[in-house]
This record gives C-alpha cells, sequence and structure tokens, in this order.
C-alpha cells in the first residue's frame, strides 16, 4: 500500500503539525524514516538517505547559518527523501526564511513543524509512521481480530461489560474506565501489577489531554495506556494495560477505538460513579443516601478527617497537587468538579491515624492557594456521615457572605464559617439579639459623620483583618501606625472598654461582621 506524506499527516501524532513549505510534494511517498541531527555545511551527502524517506530533525534551521541549511536541503532532497520534519521548534512558521521555503517549493520537499507544545516524542512518531507503512489501515493481527471477535459476539454476551471481559482474557490486557473526575467506574482486571488507585496517581500526574496518542505510562512494571473516550456524549478516561507489552502504540489506540464503538454499540452506560454521588448527597444533606453509597465510596477502615470547597482554581493543577499529597500522606481524597469549583474530602485509616493529621491538611489547603483568585473552604476534624453533612451544610450557608465579612481573606476554616453563619442568621432577624449587638457600635453613627465612619473603618480592619495588629491595620489602611494608636485611644474612649480585654472582643467581633453584612444587603 503507498503512505504519502499526506497520509502521514492524519495519523494522531501530527495533530499539531503545519506545513510551512513545499506542500506541492505532500503526494510524496514515504516508506521509511531516519534522523537528522544539526550538521556542519557539506557533512550532509544524498548518499547518506534512502529514496522515500520521511527525515525527522531537531533544529537544523534554527542553529545552522542559512547556506548550510539550503544545502543540507538540497542533499536530502538529491537522495530521495519525501519530507522533513521539524520537532520540537521554537520557530514560528512565519519566520521561515524566504530562501528555505522558496527552495522547498522548488523543490517539492514539504517541510513540516510540529512546535515544542505539541509535547509529541519522537519514538511516537516514527512508531505511528512505520505502522502505518507497515500495515495501513488494514490491523489483521490477533489482537484486534480477536477483540472484535469478541466485543460483537450478541449470541454469546448480554452486555458490554461481559463481553469485554473476554476480550480482556483472551488477548491479555487489562482496561479501565474513568469518571471525568478519575473516579473508577468499570474494570476489567487480569492481573495485579499494581493497584488502581497507584494507577490513577500516575494518570493525574501526566497532561492526558495534550497527548496526541494514546500516553504510555509505565507503573511498576506494568504498561498502561492513557486517553479520554467520550460515552453518550460526557468525557470520560480509559486505561489500557498491556500485560506482557506485546503490542505497539498503534495497536493499542486502534483497541481503545474499537472499545469505544463498542460501547456505542452495546448502548453502554458506566453505573454512576458512586464517590461523586457520595460527595453529592453530603452536600445536599442527604444522609440517608450518603449511607447507603458509602461502602462502595470508601473502605472498610477509611475515616473522614476533612471536607473542602475550592473555587477559582484550574481543575489539573488542583488534581496535581492533591496527588502529590496522596503519595506523600498515604491518606485518599475523594473529590469531584463543577465548573470551576472542586468538592471532596480527605480520608484516613483509621488504624493510621495520627495527631498530625489536621496539620497535613491544613499544609494540603495552603498549597492549593496557588494565587488570590483561589478561595478554599474547609471543615478539618469532621467526623462519620453526620459531621461531614453538617460540614457542608456550613460552608453552603456561610459562602455567600464571609468573603464581605473578611475581604481580605482566601482560606476559611470552621471558625470562620461558624463565625459568619451566625452573623448571617443574626443580620437577617429584627429582634432584640441583633438589636444587642448593633448597639454595641452605634455610638461610631452617633459620632460626626466623618470622624465616626473613619473610626468604625479602623476597627473593622484591626479586628477582622488585621488580628489586633497596629502595624498590619496600618499597612492595610495605607496610613502612619502612629495614626491607628491615635484612632484607637479615641475608640476605647468612645467604647469606654479596654480593647485588649478578652471580654469585649468576641461580643465586637460578631457586631462588626453582621455591620459588614448590613452594608451589603444596604447596597443590594
Amino acid at each position: 500500500m503507498k503512505v504519502t506524506v499526506k497520509d502521514c499527516l492524519e495519523l494522531p501524532v501530527f495533530k499539531n503539525a503545519v506545513v510551512i513549505a513545499g506542500s506541492q510534494g505532500l503526494d510524496n511517498r514515504v516508506s521509511a524514516v531516519s534522523f537528522l541531527e544539526a550538521a556542519e555545511p557539506g557533512s550532509v551527502k544524498a548518499s547518506m538517505h534512502k529514496k522515500n524517506e520521511m527525515i525527522l530533525a531537531s533544529s537544523f534551521l534554527e542553529e545552522l547559518p542559512e547556506e548550510a541549511q539550503l544545502g543540507i536541503l538540497r542533499s536530502v532532497s538529491d537522495g530521495g527523501s519525501a519530507t522533513v520534519v521539524l520537532l520540537a521548534s521554537e520557530m514560528a512558521p512565519e519566520a521561515l526564511p524566504p530562501n528555505i521555503k522558496a527552495l522547498s517549493d522548488e523543490l517539492k520537499l514539504p517541510l513540516v513543524l510540529i512546535s515544542e507544545e505539541g509535547d509529541v516524542p519522537y519514538a511516537d512518531v516514527i512508531d505511528a509512521v512505520m505502522e502505518k507503512v507497515l500495515y495501513g489501515d488494514n490491523f489483521a493481527n490477533r489482537l484486534i481480530s480477536n477483540t472484535i471477535f469478541h466485543l460483537l459476539n450478541f449470541e454469546k454476551h448480554s452486555n458490554f461489560q461481559s463481553a469485554a471481559r473476554e476480550a480482556a482474557i483472551n488477548n491479555n490486557f487489562q482496561m479501565v474506565i474513568l469518571s471525568e473526575d478519575f473516579n473508577p467506574i468499570f474494570s476489567v482486571e487480569t492481573r495485579h501489577q499494581t493497584t488502581i488507585a497507584e494507577a490513577i496517581r500516575a494518570g493525574i500526574e501526566r497532561d492526558l489531554d495534550k497527548s496526541a496518542v494514546y500516553t504510555r505510562i509505565d507503573i511498576n512494571g506494568a504498561l498502561t495506556y492513557w486517553g479520554p473516550v467520550t460515552i453518550n456524549g460526557e468525557k470520560h478516561y480509559m486505561f489500557i494495560v498491556d500485560n506482557e507489552d506485546s503490542y505497539s502504540p498503534g495497536e493499542i489506540t486502534k483497541l481503545a477505538e474499537i472499545l469505544e464503538i463498542a460501547m456505542g454499540m452495546w448502548k453502554y452506560s458506566p453505573v454512576k460513579d458512586a464517590k461523586a454521588e457520595f460527595i453529592k448527597a453530603l452536600r445536599r444533606g442527604n444522609k440517608s443516601l450518603a449511607y447507603c453509597l458509602k461502602d462502595e465510596a470508601m473502605e472498610e477502615n477509611d475515616e473522614i478527617i476533612s471536607v473542602f470547597c475550592i473555587s477559582g482554581i484550574e481543575r489539573d493543577d488542583c488534581l496535581k497537587k492533591i496527588t502529590a499529597f496522596e503519595k506523600r500522606t498515604g491518606y485518599e481524597v475523594l473529590k469531584i468538579h463543577e465548573g470551576d469549583e472542586i468538592y471532596g474530602m480527605i480520608l484516613e485509616d483509621a488504624e493510621a491515624k495520627t495527631e498530625a493529621s489536621g496539620e497535613s491538611c491544613t499544609e494540603l489547603y495552603q498549597e492549593l492557594h496557588i494565587s488570590n483568585s483561589v478561595i478554599i473552604f474547609h471543615v478539618t476534624g469532621a467526623t462519620g456521615i453526620e459531621g461531614s453533612s453538617d460540614a457542608y451544610q456550613l460552608i453552603n450557608e456561610a459562602w455567600p457572605f464571609i468573603r464581605y465579612i473578611f475581604p481580605h481573606q482566601h482560606i476559611f476554616t470552621k471558625y470562620e464559617l461558624a463565625l459568619a453563619s451566625n452573623c448571617i442568621n443574626i443580620s437577617i432577624r429584627s429582634d432584640s439579639v441583633k438589636k444587642n449587638y448593633m448597639d454595641l457600635i452605634a455610638p461610631f453613627k452617633a459620632a460626626r459623620e466623618g470622624k465616626g465612619k473613619q473610626l468604625l473603618e479602623t476597627l473593622e480592619i484591626f479586628v477582622l483583618d488585621a488580628g489586633m495588629n497596629t502595624s498590619r491595620t496600618a499597612k492595610m489602611m495605607n496610613i502612619h501606625t502612629n495614626t491607628v494608636q491615635y484612632r484607637l485611644k479615641r475608640i476605647r474612649e468612645i467604647l469606654q472598654a479596654d480593647m485588649m480585654g478578652t471580654t469585649i472582643i468576641p461580643g465586637l467581633t460578631v457586631a462588626l461582621a453582621v455591620e459588614r453584612i448590613e452594608k451589603i444587603t444596604r447596597m443590594l
């Protein structure tokens, strides 16, 4: 079968490729692949290359003078080469020197550019091209034909799961289908060299969506191939394990395509993601459903030690940091994402529980705060279904107004959440409780318009934002420390109480928080 340059460019490994010159030669035949390193002028001879070769070059257009580049192109063309592919090049297509483009067009020698952003290993290009050359579209090998035989045996099997199991057993491969949140929803295991959890962590560490072909990852000797699949219009991931390293990447890619087609033919619908449904049930406060899902979502000895919600973070960045945390601590993190929000919980083996578990959770949340656009809510110390559900309810209640109370804070613990929840409840009431708190700061409103407002603002920042630190208050208000100290002196006189006393702060904190909520509601 004749394979042309144009045929090769349709392969997945050339997904990010651009023909920058010599497009008149796209019908040139390709029958072999070789590699060309940057060389001295005259060192590349026509006799060094075969007819119909695809030549892979790293960066000779960037490292050699233009005259040497022209000489190399003439030499490989005289040798009958079909095309030159520039791999991992930083050169922009429009930056190609006019003389190089003119010569490429004249020789009908296509120059193909795969930018470094494509992140395609050289070996993948060679494998894909040679497989196309050797087999074409006729995959008549045992893996493909045998798999198709089992997957389409509608008389013997009643569903896709049964057919896939037999195909995997007979062809010595394994497969696991994951939700978009990387939770396993269907697996066929024919050998145990590693755990699914270890494989998932390794998969998350790689940018799977950026790979042009199935990404190969060696996990404790198990050769896994990862890639995205669409099932019933929804994105999932699938990884295939080649038990004996018997198949090429091209065969695994074709196998994955066949499995995906078979899912459609069988009208396969994955079972619900138990871990995701477990988290959703707790967030909705549906404790009875959470109890039903607990055994599917968690191991028998697992104990919930923290629940969280994160907004404003890239999903892939979050998953990678969580994966590193799991490997470092041995904890498991259940998580789901909805838009730019990620919800989840941290699990620990009850038998291995330590006093430092809370500190470890706090360290993870600090690591996840990668920018000021990231907001993190967590309740660490939650226990069981009841405590976790209550923690999510606390987050849901406090979320709408907590940023108004603490505008300079980005990580909120159960203490800030509890305060915000109480203040919200007080704010929506019109009874003596609310009046008692608002009376604490009423003297500032009775003072002269400008001075009273200025003193109240200083007090809010001092108590709610600056941790009662005068230097930090001055910095946040962009005023001198002496000015803050003067204002605090006036505040003490108005309140007729010691600002640093332990008895005044709790009530004053609530009053100031409610006042901030009131400001927002008055504006709405």
